[in-house]
């Protein structure tokens, strides 16, 4: 007699609304401490590290927390010489910061996104914020009204404000404001935990909990580098390639590890400077960017990690100075 078969992946759901909800008079009541400023159009990150053009349509952004903390950049950031870190502006936003503080998750990008009246951006999709790879993309609605929507995956959403939402932004999707009034987001790029979960729907739980989704550990206490600086060794070209998905490939390069002044570790490769932050064991995860690809270097050499939802896999390669 033949075993039942198996079933396949369950599809979820385009979007989640979260928990808790959060006191959307008081939001939009911060927000006048910020409006004072012109803010500047959305970029986005492109390929190899490089911030793109300003967006065409009337799509603008003020940002809370960027790499460096620069609060001029408007782009979501990824891996680059510097980690993420609070930008001036959320000083004057005590109770969104409040409220960031609050997220069980390491955060990256923290943006206020307005979109003004009679703007739609062209259907897109933003590959990086799968669950597989350890990313999400979290709203919190501040400004908004019934014409301004998003439609996301082919289903049309108009959160309300103070609500927290998820969406599977790497899904077509786009938005547009039909209406005469600015609709403002407040944005949040962060990697998925365990403990973010338990504010999903109780479905989205259950189904969590046995997907192929990549769950990141919490940023462990920095500790000093366990190996006299500088640090040599050969990686593949595709671990630090972040726009394609074959980590382990390519040919090998020269890698240097050394400490900046400030005491961020940072790795250098192809004229490329990347910052490192701890993982946990001695083990690295590159600044903006998930546990997808990690690193933990020894004496003999390095040890590549690489992780596909629940799959992990591995590669040595021997130091620089001990490699034939």
């Amino acid at each position: 007699m033949n075993a039942p078969a198996r079933p396949g992946p369950v599809r979820l759901a385009e979007a989640a609304r979260l928990t808790p909800t959060f006191d959307a008079d008081r939001l939009a009541r911060e927000l006048a401490a910020v409006t004072g400023h012109r803010w500047q159009r959305q970029r986005i990150h492109a390929p190899g590290g490089h911030i793109g053009e300003a967006t065409a349509i009337d799509w603008r952004v003020l940002s809370l927390r960027s790499p460096g903390g620069d609060g001029e950049r408007t782009d979501p950031g990824g891996p680059g010489p510097v980690d993420f870190a609070p930008t001036q502006w959320l000083d004057r936003l005590p109770y969104l910061r409040e409220i960031l503080a609050g997220i069980p998750a390491p955060l990256n990008a923290v943006r206020l996104m307005a979109l003004g009246p009679g703007a739609a951006s062209q259907p897109h999709c933003d590959p990086k914020y799968r669950l597989d790879r350890g990313f999400v993309r979290l709203h919190i609605p501040i400004v908004t009204h019934p014409e301004a929507a998003l439609v996301l995956d082919g289903v049309e959403h108009c959160w309300q404000a103070g609500e927290f939402w998820y969406g599977d932004f790497s899904r077509e999707h786009l938005v547009r404001n039909t209406g005469h009034t600015v609709r403002v987001h407040t944005v949040i790029d962060a990697l998925l935990t365990e403990d973010l979960v338990d504010l999903f729907p109780t479905g989205w739980r259950a189904i969590l909990a046995e997907a192929d989704v990549l769950f990141n550990r919490p940023t462990p206490q920095a500790t000093g580098f366990a190996f006299p600086l500088p640090y040599s060794a050969l990686l593949p070209s595709g671990f630090t390639d972040f726009d394609h998905d074959d980590p382990l490939e390519g040919q090998l390069q020269p890698i240097q590890i050394t400490q900046q002044p400030d005491g961020q570790l940072t790795l250098t490769t192809a004229g490329r400077l990347l910052a490192l932050a701890p993982t946990g064991d001695g083990e690295y995860h590159f600044a903006g960017w998930s546990e997808q690809r990690t690193l933990t270097p020894a004496a003999d050499g390095v040890l590549l990690h690489v992780r596909r939802g629940r799959t992990t896999l591995h590669r040595h390669l021997p130091a620089a100075n001990t490699a034939h």
